[in-house]
């Protein structure tokens, strides 16, 4: 009985989990919205945006960008980073939509 219990409990939170998942398609959406006039269609950077801020722009998809983490990235966007001012109109489960399309574009 105990197993069947823990068995059911364990189902209840992979299931759960699964629900909170993100959203690539919709990070697609919030991405355009949001990142794509610095940051490019593709996550290739905007080479006007770069030269004005000043600064070097990595690309998305290289294996740098993608080293890091999820988490990373979510505090990048809501926080900003260098030059980079937070994205106040992405926050919560947009800013992990917008991680999980940005794993979409891996090289």
């Amino acid at each position: 009985m105990r197993t069947i219990v823990i068995s059911l409990v364990a189902l209840a939170a992979l299931s759960s989990g699964a629900a909170f998942a993100a959203d690539v398609k919709a990070g697609a959406a919030a991405y355009a919205a949001s990142c794509k006039s610095c940051h490019g269609v593709d996550g290739t950077a905007n080479p006007a945006i770069a030269k004005m801020m000043k600064v070097e722009m990595k690309d998305l998809k290289s294996p740098e960008a993608q080293a890091h983490s999820d988490a990373d990235l979510k505090k990048d966007i809501t926080d900003g980073v260098g030059k980079m001012k937070a994205t106040a109109s992405v926050t919560g489960a947009s800013a992990d939509n917008i991680v999980a399309y940005l794993r979409s574009l891996k090289k």
